[in-house]
């Protein structure tokens, strides 16, 4: 069975901390049979920042046309939605808030519009996991970042049940996280953990 794993490196710095966990957990999924992977950097894009028109709740879609044309498509597609963001002034890279403002298009159409986000075959048969590093050692580094977490995740139809957290802190400088003596194995392991489950989703669908 096929797995279509969507991947977001949110980071403005690339090659960096937050995406080197972020190729970590990738290469664990990567590893598995049947897993299609699709990486896209933020910085490499333009995703525009939400104009807060609201056009969305009668238009059912944005009215700006941009990159975030294709990354909707490609969400309502993924069995596997991945964020990887670095925490700046404690909360997440304007690049990550910009993707998940934009997400607006599918609150609108979920609560307001009253249609569907996925077909009816891929609800509750997603996950959705949010990667994160800190230079900070502090353990409330990432408590500002999860709320826009849940709300972006649940707008694209993952279930709070359904979604997976790695944040590592202290990790400052650009290659700290390679010295970091859990961040990889971890990974590893949250990757093969999301396919295993993601498998057992697609074999109660059958």
């Amino acid at each position: 069975m096929q797995i279509k794993v969507l991947a977001f490196a949110a980071s403005p710095r690339r090659h960096g901390n937050s995406e080197t966990l972020l190729d970590w957990v990738l290469e664990s999924m990567g590893a598995e049979e049947g897993v299609e992977i699709d990486k896209l950097a933020l910085t490499d894009v333009e995703v525009n920042p939400c104009r807060g028109c609201n056009a969305c709740e009668r238009l059912n879609r944005c009215v700006q046309r941009d990159y975030m044309d294709v990354i909707h498509d490609r969400i309502i597609e993924a069995d596997a939605i991945i964020l990887a963001s670095p925490i700046y002034c404690m909360g997440l890279a304007s690049q990550a808030k910009a993707l998940i403002d934009r997400t607006q298009v599918f609150r609108s159409r979920k609560y307001v519009l009253k249609l569907p986000i996925v077909p009816p075959e891929k609800k509750g048969k997603r996950i959705g996991v949010f990667l994160a590093t800190a230079g900070q050692d502090w353990d409330y580094v990432f408590d500002a970042a999860i709320p826009s977490i849940k709300c972006f995740f649940n707008v694209i139809e993952v279930k709070n049940k359904d979604t997976r957290h790695l944040m590592i802190n202290n990790v400052d400088e650009k290659g700290a996280i390679e010295g970091h003596p859990t961040a990889r194995e971890d990974a590893y392991r949250l990757g093969k953990d999301v396919v295993s489950e993601l498998r057992r989703m697609k074999a109660e669908q059958t």
